[in-house]
């Protein structure tokens, strides 16, 4: 699997997953604040802000704009409009195809995307993911082809196999 191919998941990941970081920041119904005589707030006052979720926004989207911005900046594209975190997200992902040709920068968006997700799945609480792989397994003929992107891995999930894809195996599936 190549490093844009494997960046094209990271960024997949963390697209699907942000908007459940900033769910997880909003209060719920359920949380609200109970005031008692005398002004303040009383024991059932809700849940107070999770700084973590709050710092890992922040990180995320600054993390986001930045990687977009040095993106833009060495292909050689002229600067684009401020936008949400998915948004630019999926800007970047557009612009794989032409990150393939420079080695250096591929390597440098597989890692600050690989970062970010992990960064989102941590404040979320998550285990690691699996992401689905077309096509079939080259030793057992199966269709159980996984990605393990917190790992860097894809492999077959079929208990009897396990064979773990090389880069010309994963990009030839």
């Amino acid at each position: 699997m190549s490093g844009t191919a494997r960046a094209a998941l990271w960024i997949d990941s963390l697209r699907r997953r942000y908007p459940l970081l900033l769910a997880e920041l909003a209060p719920s119904a359920g949380r609200t604040l109970r005031e008692v005589r005398g002004g303040g707030p009383g024991p059932a006052a809700g849940a107070p802000v999770r700084l973590y979720v709050s710092d890992a926004l922040r990180d995320i989207g600054d993390g986001v704009v930045e990687l977009e911005e040095a993106v833009r900046d060495r292909l050689g594209l002229r600067r684009i409009t401020a936008a949400p975190v998915p948004v630019r997200l999926r800007r970047l992902a557009e612009l794989l195809d032409a990150v393939a040709g420079l080695p250096d920068l591929a390597a440098h968006v597989e890692a600050e995307a690989r970062r970010m997700s992990r960064r989102c799945a941590r404040a979320l609480g998550d285990p690691e993911q699996l992401v689905r792989l077309p096509g079939r397994c080259p030793a057992c003929d199966s269709v159980s082809l996984r990605a393990f992107p917190e790992r860097g891995v894809a492999m077959c999930v079929n208990p009897p196999c396990r064979h773990v894809l090389d880069d010309e195996e994963g990009t030839a599936t």
